[in-house]
């Protein structure tokens, strides 16, 4: 087989130790810097220092005495560039996308951090609290618990034993730890550790050359590293139980101590096939416990690579706590399969398959290749990492499959964790038994944008979402969307279609919003034909099967009230502020609906919404990739078999405007305090103000970045929180994105600000902090200078906004929607126009201070309601020393007027959330 990486690279390493990879990916325009260290959770060995290495990564951006943390950013931001980064068990990566143009300067910019970091003990102890404030956040899920536990139990040696967050006990003791942070940076940033990863529009000689001059001062270590001990085999079975104390649905895993990974030596790669064949999507156990018996709604395989032996894990949601030992002893009994008989042959190679398509899929922007790269390259500092992987799948029989599976899947290796709110049954404190027991389409609209890339996407956009949904049936059009993609043609159970598509590495997904409901097919070129002979008759012919309906509804009830309102307080404060500006319109809900709704919705308003909303008057279909004429031809004959029906007809949507502020608390067992603010706007996409309100959002709080007023006041100086954001187009799911998804058009939006979780102590005081800096914004305006440096970072930061094939094609769209130019260019077109002036007068006239709804989440909301109410001061407690100047604003906040009275505080119990 050729290698599966088709970029020549340039590899050097230099004498100071620092390895570079370079390589051009024949993506013009932009590239991808990736600098993953070797050094992780792993390698806390100390007592007391768990969570170090993510705590360091937040330190590198505090900034050197040549580029100070608020220089370092103008750079950034100045360069349209986006930038972060993540710290794993095992490695950190840093990595920055952007202009090809200003890779010489980034590399100069990187280079003096990483080799003369600078920090003070205050900017320590407050990046300390913003730590903490990032645990608070993670606190409410249960998964993040639940692994949490798994791992205290299952090493007693080891630093896998605590997550990369680290124990709360040594998060909350951070801020004393000063001085071992000077020794955490000596140790593990060091050129020895490093790769510098460039990949993009770039002529690799000069890129190297880059590095070199700016790279080749930094100093290697001078003292030898320190040996990470080696867990001992484990001896006994492990059974651990964890109680949530709100509610939720329990979780069954059963995980064993595994191999560490290797790109040449057999066994991680065998053991992954055995898990994603037995416990996948396409598995036997998949289909019986989600689809046909419906016990379980989330079963999935959990074997990361990692750079010592690690877990691997099968991973099972139940719906109803008295199934949980059906479901574990179901999985138990196929892991006693495993090791009693080999996996088929074809099975196999329907996995090579699709292991080998689905890597294709990674490569279609420069930032995914090098983001790729980073994960594995870490391991040796090799480019070839992962064309000796794909050699080693290849390579694997099913005899390889049996071999370790015999060597892991042992009863003396297994940890068993489970966690749930009620009791489970008295059978799951025992282990499993794991031994094997006996027994026309040319009048379509189309959208193409022709790509080199042998990657072909078609989208579907229909103009219909859950503003379609009946006054009593909310939630009908999410619920229908998922019995297109979810639930099988009337040919094909879903289950067959899944086995199908698996060795294709293809997708028919779907997403649905308040005005659009978006079909996307993923395939392969040499593979479209038979992928379309599988996936369209999901939307030609449905199955409509009882068991896929009563499955997908029960879901989606699972989504909304455990997904969204009981474990996710971020996207539950955002939805809700949604619902209460667009209370009494088609936006009055969320897209997945409302508990009444979705019980009362039946199989038969599903065939109904169907061929009324899915038709050709309100299809609009788009295509990128290599496609062969006539597969595109062959794809619209085929979409002319949908019904012709009538162009849908889009009434204006209209929000409620508060008068003064209006806060709801929800109350809700929680750490911290979620915020969520905002008005209506009468501004969309191709308003004249449009661009100038664009620009204001992201001078104010760019989302997910650091560049932002609000997250520099709120989080940076103070570390109150994890990050401040502003919105003027609603970002569903932001929490877990960068950017926005394409196909989110809508006829009416919001201007939105989005607090992370602050600490209760501090919720009033973010609250007005955030509508003081608002407030700045309205009356004093955005300065020419910083003006100048967002309009910049806007024009070039697009191009990272749509870098994929996905985007690029759901922006044509939207485009198409909005009735406006091609994105990327009405934004520069339009920036290139705007004046501060222009941008102030804009905010004046559309944003409001004065007039806003708050939705406010916390465990006590009277006490909050109180300190809202209160005339007394809100006040903030610091760590480390402030500057006067800082203290004095504080004040100002403390003080600022909120005008509440009794009447303008509701508080609102959890369960009416969304019922």
């Amino acid at each position: 087989m050729p290698p599966v990486l088709p970029f020549p690279a340039l590899e050097t390493t230099l004498p100071n130790g620092l390895r570079i990879i370079a390589l051009n990916t024949g993506f013009p325009n932009l590239v991808s810097l990736q600098i993953p260290v070797q050094t992780g959770s792993r390698n806390e060995v100390e007592s007391g220092k768990s969570g170090f290495a993510h705590f360091f990564e937040h330190m590198m951006f505090r900034g050197t005495e040549r580029f100070p943390a608020e220089a370092y950013q103008e750079v950034i931001t100045r360069a349209g560039a986006r930038q972060n980064a993540y710290t794993t068990d095992d490695y950190t990566n840093y990595h920055i996308t952007f202009a090809k143009e200003d890779l010489d300067r980034l590399l100069e910019l990187e280079a003096d951090r990483f080799m003369n970091l600078r920090y003070s003990e205050s900017d320590f102890k407050t990046e300390a609290r913003a730590i903490l404030g990032e645990y608070n956040k993670s606190a409410a899920d249960p998964l993040t618990k639940l692994f949490e536990v798994q791992r205290q139990h299952a090493y007693t040696t080891h630093t896998y034993k605590h997550t990369t967050m680290g124990f709360i006990a040594d998060i909350e003791d951070m801020p004393n730890q000063f001085e071992y942070s000077r020794t955490f940076f000596e140790r593990w940033y060091r050129p020895e550790y490093a790769t510098v990863i460039i990949a993009g529009d770039i002529d690799p000689e000069a890129a190297t050359a880059m590095v070199e001059k700016h790279w080749s001062s930094w100093r290697p270590g001078s003292g030898t590293p320190v040996p990470v001990p080696p867990e001992p085999a484990q001896s006994a079975p492990v059974v651990v139980h964890h109680r949530w104390d709100s509610p939720t649905l329990p979780w069954v895993t059963i995980g064993f101590h595994g191999p560490a990974f290797s790109a040449t030596e057999k066994e991680y790669v065998a053991l992954d096939f055995v898990f994603d064949l037995l416990f996948g999507e396409t598995s036997d156990l998949y289909r019986r416990l989600v689809e046909r018996e419906q016990v379980v709604d989330q079963l999935f395989p959990y074997l990361p690579a990692s750079q010592d032996p690690g877990l691997a894990t099968i991973m099972a949601r139940v719906k109803r706590p008295e199934d949980t030992v059906y479901v574990r002893d179901a999985i138990a009994q196929t892991l006693a399969q495993a090791v009693s008989r080999p996996i088929p042959a074809k099975r196999l190679e329907a996995a090579k398959s699709h292991a080998r398509y689905s890597f294709v899929r990674t490569l279609d922007n420069s930032e995914s290749i090098a983001s790729t790269l980073a994960r594995y390259v870490r391991f040796e500092r090799r480019y070839d990492t992962l064309n000796d992987l794909f050699e080693t799948y290849d390579a694997c029989t099913p005899d390889d499959l049996l071999a370790v599976a015999r060597k892991y899947l042992q009863p003396a290796n297994v940890v068993v964790a489970t966690l749930s709110h009620d009791p489970l049954p008295q059978a799951m404190t025992v282990v499993p038994e794991l031994t094997a027991p006996v027994h026309s389409a040319t009048a379509i609209k189309t959208i193409a944008l022709p790509t080199p890339s042998p990657l072909v996407r078609f989208k579907l956009l229909f103009t219909t979402g859950s503003s379609d949904d009946p006054a009593a049936k909310h939630g009908l059009a999410a619920l229908a969307a998922s019995m297109i993609t979810e639930a099988g043609s009337s040919e094909l159970p879903f289950d067959e279609i899944t086995r199908a598509l698996f060795p294709l590495a293809a997708s028919f997904s779907a997403q649905v919003d308040r005005d659009m409901t978006t079909f996307t097919g993923v395939a392969h070129r040499d593979t479209l034909d038979r992928f379309l002979e599988i996936a369209l008759p999901q939307l030609l012919s449905p199955g409509f099967r009882e068991e896929d309906f009563s499955r997908l509804k029960a879901q989606h009830l699972n989504e909304l009230t455990q997904d969204l309102r009981s474990n996710n307080e971020e996207e539950l404060g955002k939805e809700r502020l949604q619902e209460l500006l667009f209370a009494g319109t088609p936006y009055g809900h969320t897209t997945l609906g409302s508990i009444s709704g979705l019980t009362a919705i039946t199989l038969d308003d599903v065939r109904q919404f169907v061929p009324r909303h899915y038709t050709r008057a309100n299809l609009v279909l788009g295509i990128t990739g290599d496609i062969a004429p006539a597969a595109g031809d062959a794809l619209k004959q085929a979409l002319g078999a949908l019904p012709e029906g009538k162009p849908r007809l889009a009434y204006p949507v209209t929000g409620n405007q508060p008068h003064g502020l209006r806060v709801e608390v929800i109350e809700k067992d929680t750490r911290s305090v979620g915020v969520s603010i905002g008005h209506p706007i009468a501004i969309r996409r191709g308003h004249p103000d449009f661009v100038a309100l664009w620009l204001a959002r992201a001078w104010l709080g760019e989302h997910r970045a650091s560049n932002g007023r609000l997250y520099n006041r709120i989080r940076e100086v103070r570390g109150m929180n994890y990050g401040d954001y502003a919105y003027i187009e609603a970002f569903p799911r932001g929490m877990y994105q960068f950017f926005p998804d394409p196909n989110l058009g809508r006829r009416a939006q919001l201007f939105e600000l989005w607090l992370r979780p602050l600490r209760p102590e501090q919720a009033v005081f973010g609250l007005k902090l955030a509508l003081f800096e608002l407030r700045k914004m309205v009356e004093i305006g955005i300065p020419t200078e910083e003006f100048e440096a967002t309009r910049e970072y806007l024009a070039k930061n697009v191009f990272v906004l749509t870098k994929t094939q996905d985007q690029q094609l759901g922006y044509a769209l939207d485009s198409d929607w909005y009735g406006i130019p091609e994105y990327t260019g009405y934004i520069r077109e339009e920036l290139a126009k705007l004046t501060a002036e222009r941008v102030n007068e804009v905010i004046r006239a559309h944003i409001s201070p004065d007039n806003l709804q708050i939705v406010m989440i916390s465990a006590n909301a009277a006490a909050l309601r109180d300190q809202l109410l209160s005339s007394v001061p809100a006040t903030i407690a610091y760590d480390g020393e402030k500057a006067g100047p800082l203290l004095v604003e504080d004040r100002e906040v403390g003080a600022y007027p909120l005008g509440l009275a009794p009447e303008h505080i509701r508080i609102t119990p959890l369960d009416t959330v969304f019922a």
